[in-house]
């Protein structure tokens, strides 16, 4: 995606689906600024650059945009959706939070394998995310990560008919709790 802007207006439509905007005004564009951010001050550079953000998912085919009557609504479109699943997977991350609660999440898989590109691409993301691998299905991690598992659920179309997420309290193997405990310096 282009910019920040291209982001913001793509998530936006992304969260909330439709804009309804009167197009009468020949501040159409700075209006929609307001919707979208909560604020009234802009300066011409930002205005400059929404405008240009504006128009490039318009003529990329990310937005959709339909007159009705005195109003015109802006829509997401399929690539649009499909290109704000690429962003939120290439920008995830996983919070390390100040204090560590003591346990530990453990995301099962088996997905099968006439969907091994999937199953693949989910294991290569579980890996950057750093997730520390115990087998080839069985990935450790000790920090929260339901959201992530669930944007990446969504992202590649699995259910939890093939990824468990699991909570321990305590590993067993002092071993292995040692290694984890090493890895994210906890």
């Amino acid at each position: 995606m282009k910019s920040k802007f291209t982001i913001k207006i793509i998530e936006y439509l992304f969260l909330f689906g439709v804009i309804s905007i009167a197009t009468t005004s020949p501040y159409f564009l700075y209006n929609l600024m307001n919707i979208m951010f909560k604020s009234n001050r802009y300066s011409k550079d930002e205005i400059k650059k929404f405008r240009s953000a504006f128009n490039y998912a318009k003529k990329n085919g990310l937005i959709s945009i339909q007159k009705d009557g005195y109003d015109v609504k802006i829509t997401i479109t399929e690539k649009g959706e499909a290109s704000m699943k690429k962003f939120k997977i290439a920008n995830l991350i996983i919070n390390k939070p100040k204090l560590w609660d003591k346990k530990i999440r453990v995301v099962i898989f088996d997905i099968p394998n006439n969907q091994r590109i999937k199953r693949n691409a989910f294991r290569g993301k579980l890996k950057e995310l750093g997730f520390y691998s115990i087998q080839k299905s069985v990935w450790l991690h000790p920090y929260d990560c339901k959201e992530q598992i669930k944007i990446l659920m969504d992202f590649f179309g699995l259910t939890h008919k093939y990824i468990q997420i699991f909570v321990a309290d305590k590993i067993e193997d002092d071993i292995l709790l040692g290694k984890i405990k090493n890895v994210y310096k906890i």
